[in-house]
């Protein structure tokens, strides 16, 4: 019979109950987060301070599109006609080709005494010589309106390659940076890493101005080069790390959505009002050096402090993310991680043992496979912008606003679809309106087909980067998503070359683009299903995430309560 006089009896079993919980399992770092509070006043102040480097992150990575892009439409200069109409220069001095889209040759122009010929009046034919421009070239304004490093060096003809060599240096020094900056972070923590690659960016940016040839501007941006993604996925990856799983699917995306998107649609019109590609280089360079300031603005990562031993202070900044939340961590609950976190360090692994799992090996190697093509695909959409037949810049922002509403769609629909069927329809759809934009020619309709293309890649790209971290085990984490990250830098030095082939045949960029959009679709299929799951903290975890795959499931309701929360709550009580 219960006692009447006995009213915290009931309590004291639930405590003991809980004790015995928490006895039995292990307390992570996310336990702690979700007890300090899930979604507060910590979490959206920490996302906002990480606005400037999202920024950094566009100003970095298509500054030298606007450097360097170049009108297509460009004939030799004969500086003889210069008081001449631009169409009465193109019409003397020019010699047709059917060949050539614009119907005149434009690395040609006829041999002649052009002083002569003004004086008497001779008409230019056929059979007159021939010669490659011998003074530069001129260029249509009414497309890119103020000079571009290329137009003022001749990057165009014979020389045409010159920016695609340019921009793979740049994605070559992306891979440097990503061993560079990537042993830095894992040795002297998030933080200096973040301020060590803005100050290299900002350092490459402002001395790309003093560049006068392809050497020593290839050089600078290589330099550049390395700053590209550490700037912006450090201080992402802090965010995410202070931020418990139920929203971390929102905030990841969410992030990209305004800040980066925001300033991606902005920079076209800011390249234009430099007017000029030296002041472009300055204005998206300079602000680079803010990010010696990140240490005043952003934490040090979590997961970073844990990896050194440093338990208590990962622990302080529980509290503290509690403290302005208006949560408290209960005692109890941090004992029980800090047994926890005893126990983890006499498991670690190494990444190696990854190639030792047949099953796990095969995911891994698919996630690289997956990750480039989706970069291929994303960087290729990107500078094929001037291959469509419309303003350049309007082009640019219409195409590129589409972070904005993927990335907010991606927050909803991510986690209720699944990564799977998510990327296979997403990369299926952009793989076919890629195709479509090369057949139906000019005009708003190539602009339309161009907007979804970028629209659904956007989606599968974000899905990618989330999706690597999810399928391998905690231990090799970290290790794991920076080689993934180098597979994509790999892709980004291929695809400048896969756009310049429109040397070749205008079409074949969007054409190869999309047949790789499609065979992603394959790699993708062959993929575990994430979503609603714990993220695997052992080897075997994330084995038994393939184990339990059936291939046309979808993602069900997660209705496990947070171990954090039954403890939290149980000593509370």
């Amino acid at each position: 019979m219960e006692n009447k006089f006995e009213p915290n009896k009931g309590n004291d079993i639930d405590k003991t109950e809980t004790s015995n919980h928490v006895s039995s399992n292990k307390v992570v770092y996310d336990d702690l987060l979700t007890a300090a509070g899930e979604l507060g006043r910590y979490q959206i102040i920490l996302c906002i301070s990480t606005a400037p480097f999202y920024f950094f992150g566009v100003f970095v990575y298509y500054s030298q599109m606007f450097m360097s892009e170049v009108s297509p439409n460009h004939w030799c200069w004969i500086p003889e006609l210069q008081n001449l109409t631009e169409i009465e220069r193109r019409k003397l001095a020019i010699p047709s080709d059917n060949n050539s889209r614009f119907g005149y040759a434009q690395c040609y122009a006829y041999e002649a005494n052009w002083s002569r010929v003004l004086e008497t009046g001779l008409t230019p034919n056929s059979s007159w010589n021939k010669v490659p421009c011998q003074n530069g070239w001129e260029f249509n304004r009414s497309e890119i309106p103020y000079p571009t490093i290329s137009s003022e060096l001749g990057w165009v003809c014979d020389r045409d390659s010159y920016q695609a060599t340019a921009q793979s240096l740049f994605f070559l020094g992306s891979i440097i940076g990503g061993f560079i900056i990537g042993w830095i972070s894992d040795r002297f923590g998030r933080l200096p890493a973040t301020v060590i690659s803005c100050i290299i960016g900002c350092i490459g940016g402002v001395i790309s101005t003093f560049a006068r040839n392809l050497i020593e501007f290839a050089s600078c941006r290589f330099l550049m080069g390395i700053a590209y993604d550490n700037c912006m996925i450090m201080p992402y990856l802090i965010v995410l790390e202070y931020i418990s799983p139920k929203y971390r699917s929102l905030f990841a995306n969410m992030s990209f959505a305004v800040y980066y998107s925001a300033m991606v649609t902005l920079l076209p019109w800011i390249a234009l009002a430099c007017g000029h590609w030296k002041v472009i280089s300055l204005v998206t360079s300079l602000p680079l050096a803010l990010g010696v300031f990140a240490p005043l603005i952003l934490p040090e990562s979590p997961r970073w402090l844990l990896s050194k031993g440093r338990v208590d202070d990962a622990i302080k900044k529980a509290v503290t993310i509690g403290r302005i939340n208006k949560k408290e961590i209960t005692p109890k609950l941090i004992e029980q991680f800090k047994s926890s976190m005893t126990e983890a360090h006499e498991q670690k692994e190494s990444l190696l043992e990854i190639f030792k799992r047949p099953i796990l090996k095969r995911s891994f190697i698919l996630i690289c496979i997956l990750f480039m093509c989706c970069v291929i695909v994303f960087d290729g959409l990107v500078r094929s912008v001037g291959q469509i037949d419309f303003d350049y810049f309007v082009t640019f922002s219409l195409v590129s606003f589409t972070e904005f509403p993927s990335l907010l769609l991606l927050s909803f629909i991510m986690d209720w679809l699944g990564r799977r069927w998510l990327t296979v329809i997403a990369m299926a759809i952009s793989g076919l309106f890629s195709l479509l934009t090369v057949f139906v020619g000019s005009g708003i309709q190539s602009v339309i087909y161009a907007v979804i293309a970028r629209f659904a890649v956007n989606m599968s790209y974000n899905t990618a980067m989330q999706w690597a971290a999810e399928i391998l085990p905690t231990s090799v984490r970290g290790a794991g998503v920076s080689i993934v990250h180098i597979c994509g830098y790999i892709a980004t030095v291929i695809s400048p070359y896969i756009v310049y082939l429109n040397t070749i045949l205008y079409e074949l960029p969007l054409i190869i683009i999309g047949v790789i959009a499609w065979f992603s679709v394959l790699i993708a299929i062959f993929l575990p299903e994430t979503a609603k799951r714990d993220m695997p903290q052992t080897f075997d975890d994330a084995e038994e995430i393939f184990r339990a795959q059936k291939f046309w499931q979808l993602p069900k309701k997660k209705e496990t309560k947070s171990f954090a929360m039954e403890v939290n709550q149980g000593f509370e009580m």
